[in-house]
């Protein structure tokens, strides 16, 4: 069995400028996720995807490899993360390199931990009919229950008709973590759909999951990451 490890990182960044390689508790956010990877023992290559010679040094430095450079128009703000991965995957085919399976990880997770990265390799392989796995975690709130903001200034329930319902009588509902995807090899050339029945979800708890889009996203990753590492060395010690 043969895995890798493609972490998308292309150099342009709007929000966050030079987020990928942004100081984040002290190291390169992309560092993060070089370490979890290399922590969980799967792959035999973690290979950066990305269109900088920043992020390329950087990504080399805490171990990963960039054996090629990413195509402009595969660099843009609109392009997905299955054809950047589908490009990955046909440059190492061409390289001789024929993984059985493949994990995108995001260059911004801080917080993704190793053991969550074997669960969903391991899932997918006892699971023979399933073609990707992936992060999720459940919303803090039920979905349900949502309100909109009107024009006017009042709001409104999207759902009227569960507005009054109990937490506990809801439907708990999940939303993608936006740390991992590991996918068959064949299901990420086909442009399969990631979000639909033939894909696993591999559940994370809330305080190791925050998306950085935004400066405020960011300073609550950093501040979740340091209550984790204080919290694991409490444990540690105890």
């Amino acid at each position: 069995m043969q895995a890798i490890a493609i972490i998308p990182a292309r150099g342009g960044s709007k929000r966050i400028p030079k987020k990928n390689i942004k100081a984040f508790c002290g190291k390169p956010l992309i560092a993060y996720s070089i370490e979890a990877a290399k922590a969980s023992g799967l792959f035999s290559k973690i290979v950066v995807s990305t269109d900088c010679p920043e992020i390329t040094a950087i990504a080399r430095q805490y171990g990963a490899e960039v054996p090629f450079i990413r195509p402009p128009e595969l660099s843009d703000d609109f392009i997905g993360t299955t054809p950047v991965v589908r490009h990955a995957i046909d440059y190492l085919q061409n390289q001789g390199i024929q993984p059985e399976y493949v994990c995108c990880i995001y260059s911004t997770a801080p917080l993704l931990q190793a053991i969550y990265l074997q669960q969903g390799l391991h899932q997918l392989q006892q699971n023979l009919d399933k073609c990707f796995a992936f992060s999720v975690t459940s919303f803090a709130f039920p979905i349900q229950r949502a309100i909109r903001v009107l024009a006017d200034g009042g709001v409104e329930a999207i759902n009227p008709q569960l507005i009054g319902q109990r937490s506990q009588d809801l439907e708990e509902a999940y939303h993608d973590a936006g740390q991992f995807y590991w996918g068959r090899t064949q299901a990420w050339l086909e442009g399969q759909r990631m979000f639909a029945p033939h894909s696993l979800p591999i559940v994370l708890p809330r305080h190791l999951v925050q998306d950085i889009d935004t400066p405020e996203d960011w300073q609550r990753a950093e501040l979740l990451f340091k209550a984790y590492v204080t919290t694991e060395a409490q444990r540690t010690q105890n």
